[in-house]
């Protein structure tokens, strides 16, 4: 496991805690977990609101491309500079672009079987209607996502006294912890045409079996998307996502979204869709060089610039 993953785990916030703020006073002896907790609540309250107002997904760049080899460059699935929020309301920022080798994926995968039931027949059944459009689909390909996942990398040591039953005199301690990132290229395996694997749409919810049938749930759902649908059955639809839109589970633990795997952290944010043509034959042998990236069936968080001109104001 890496220092960053370690890091990443320990992070305070995958507890989802309440508003705890320290209080001083003169005279207080304070330690190190008070100077912790007082940056836990003011990061806590920040990605909690930001969880609730924007939501997870892409707030600004993050587009995902294919970049075949050349003479000298590996193939790879290139990642632009961007800005996201997690499922845990953080943010996560790639200042420069990254990549992923494809082979080298492709090669551990096989490897380890990764690719079996990861490959479909008719597979554009599984991407957005934006990314079929003008292109000709494989007959048979692997389908794999891209996720972002936030870690916490450690940056500078400086001198600090030995803890525990140690006698060190040149004890260090990590003194910067930097908001990083990782990249995941992850195959779907057992996509159904009923179970896409893809993110939820904002304020989808589901309300208890007596408040609600499967037809009003659908109804309701249908409503949310349809300009021309009444003003008022709209309106109620968004009331509706608003009341039941809080979540906090019992214990702590952040629930999987649909577009998560179990080998996926639950607060990494699903980014893309890549679809590797393979041969009808054989699913872990290539078929050209053609990689589908689908950029579309993520979740957009538009900034209100951007909707406000969207809406012609």
């Amino acid at each position: 496991m890496s220092t960053a993953t370690t890091f990443s785990t320990l992070d305070p916030l995958t507890r989802q805690p309440l508003g705890e703020r320290p209080v001083y006073a003169t005279g207080m002896l304070l330690d190190a977990q008070d100077f912790q907790d007082e940056q836990t609540y003011h990061r806590g309250r920040l990605a909690r609101a930001l969880g609730a107002v924007a939501g997870s997904g892409t707030l600004a760049g993050l587009l995902v491309q294919h970049r075949p080899a050349g003479d000298t460059a590996p193939e790879e699935i290139q990642v632009n500079a961007g800005l996201a929020v997690d499922r845990l309301g953080r943010l996560i920022e790639l200042p420069r672009p990254a990549c992923l080798r494809v082979q080298r994926w492709w090669d551990a995968e096989a490897a380890r079987d990764g690719l079996l039931q990861a490959d479909y027949t008719t597979p554009g059944r599984f991407i957005s209607a934006r990314a079929q459009a003008g292109v000709t689909l494989p007959t048979r390909a692997v389908v794999a996502d891209v996720f972002l996942r936030f870690v916490a990398c450690p940056r500078g040591l400086t001198p600090a006294f030995a803890s525990g039953p140690f006698d060190a005199l040149n004890a260090v301690s990590v003194s910067r912890l930097r908001d990083a990132y990782e990249l995941h290229l992850v195959p779907r395996q057992n996509l159904t045409d009923t179970g896409l694997g893809l993110p939820l749409r904002p304020g989808a919810f589901t309300l208890p079996v007596e408040d609600e049938t499967a037809e009003e749930a659908l109804a309701r759902e249908a409503a949310m998307d349809d300009p021309s649908v009444d003003p008022a059955v709209r309106r109620a639809a968004l009331q509706d996502a608003v009341l039941h839109g809080y979540s906090r589970p019992a214990d702590d633990e952040l629930p999987r979204g649909p577009e998560h795997p179990p080998q996926v952290d639950a607060s990494a944010v699903f980014i893309a869709r890549v679809l590797i043509p393979v041969s009808p034959a054989d699913p872990t042998a290539r078929q050209g060089s053609a990689v589908l990236v689908d950029n579309y069936s993520r979740r957009f968080l538009p900034a209100t610039g951007v909707l406000a001109r969207w809406t012609g104001l």
